[in-house]
């Protein structure tokens, strides 16, 4: 008999958050000096909730990360230490090059599902390997790393860690990740391997500048088991006024498993924000990483972050909420979200 899985909510016990950290060997060459310190501030915040564990190509620059950030969570008494990997890596998207843990009856599961760079608009080959990097390094303790031949990533879909999937259409049905598999078979490959036994599909909503073909992590995201928090453009006049506003009419209708309307909470729609050849940048506040006891939240030095941080602490009361300025990550078209992925409680030990 099949074990029952689940993929746990981002909300759940954590035992470490994943980095991978950039390097003048990827796209960050041009703008190191902006975003090594939005990565280090990220770094920071984590230890002082749970572990951190680091990858990089460069060793030298890994080894000096490690014992920075082990001496400054020391001497501030900080829960959280570094454990390090030297791994090659194309870019830093750990969200969607990371690993994916589910838990089962016969314990936890980490899953290594296949990266293409979201259907091969980049080099992807460092990138797909590293999780097996990091398994060899032993970081995944006791848990061995299972080879999924299926293109997913983790930026694609938000658990209510009660058997609910939310993801999108545009990205999970696009003929370059998965090209042999239609909408069916990949409801029941995510039934099988993530233990989703419903998905809920949205079929409308995107960010202009946005490489993922419209992750839910940019758009929608679980707060609760019964409440989703989503992008609005209340800007009649914007490109996206129209897709945003089919998104929300989409969620309106979504029912939780008991048949109840989910809560929903609408977040700031940001100032737009042009890369210096005036191409539109994807600044969103649904790009938050859940951690014990704390959201981290990307703020874009816009006027309307001290709203989204407003909203965030109501939605999330028992949590602090830790604005981090992300908008050096924009410009490589991605977020605070994208840029870290979760490990459960019970798979990272120092």
């Amino acid at each position: 008999m099949t074990s029952k899985r689940v993929l746990p909510a981002e909300w759940a016990p954590q035992s470490a958050v994943m980095l991978t950290w950039p390097h003048p060997g990827t796209d960050w060459a041009r703008i190191m000096a902006d975003v090594e310190p939005v990565f280090m501030t990220i770094a920071r915040h984590v230890l002082r909730f749970e572990h951190l564990l680091i990858s990089c190509e460069f060793v030298a620059r890994l080894q000096d990360l490690g014992r920075e950030l082990n001496d400054y969570a020391e001497a501030n008494g900080l829960p959280g230490r570094v454990v390090t990997v030297p791994a090659p890596a194309n870019d830093t998207w750990a969200r969607d090059h990371g690993p994916i843990t589910v838990n089962t009856d016969d314990g936890l599961a980490v899953l290594d599902f296949s990266f293409n760079a979201w259907g091969g608009k980049f080099p992807w080959e460092k990138d797909n390997a590293l999780n097996q990097h990091l398994a060899n390094a032993g970081v995944f303790g006791k848990h061995p790393l299972q080879s999924i031949d299926f293109v997913l990533e983790g930026g694609s879909i938000e658990s209510d860690g009660a058997g609910t999937v939310l993801t999108t259409s545009e990205c999970m049905l696009t003929p370059s990740r998965n090209p042999s598999i239609d909408r069916a078979a990949i409801e029941q490959l995510l039934s099988e391997i993530l233990g989703a036994d419903r998905i809920l599909w949205l079929n409308h909503g995107y960010l202009a500048g946005d490489d993922t073909d419209s992750h839910i992590d940019t758009l929608a995201r679980f707060c609760a088991h019964d409440h989703i928090c989503y992008v609005t453009c209340p800007e009649v006049a914007d490109e996206h006024y129209s897709a945003l506003a089919a998104m929300e009419e989409e969620l309106q209708e979504f029912r939780q498993k008991n048949g109840n309307p989910y809560k929903l909470t609408a977040l700031p729609w940001p100032d737009a924000i042009y890369d210096e050849d005036g191409e539109r940048l994807p600044a969103t506040y649904a790009n938050f990483l859940i951690i014990n006891g704390a959201v981290l939240l990307p703020v874009y030095n816009v006027p309307q972050d001290q709203d989204a941080i407003r909203i965030m602490a109501d939605i999330f009361p028992d949590r602090e909420i830790v604005p981090i300025n992300c908008r050096p990550l924009i410009y490589q078209h991605g977020s605070l979200h994208c840029v870290t992925m979760q490990i459960p409680a019970g798979v990272v030990t120092l």
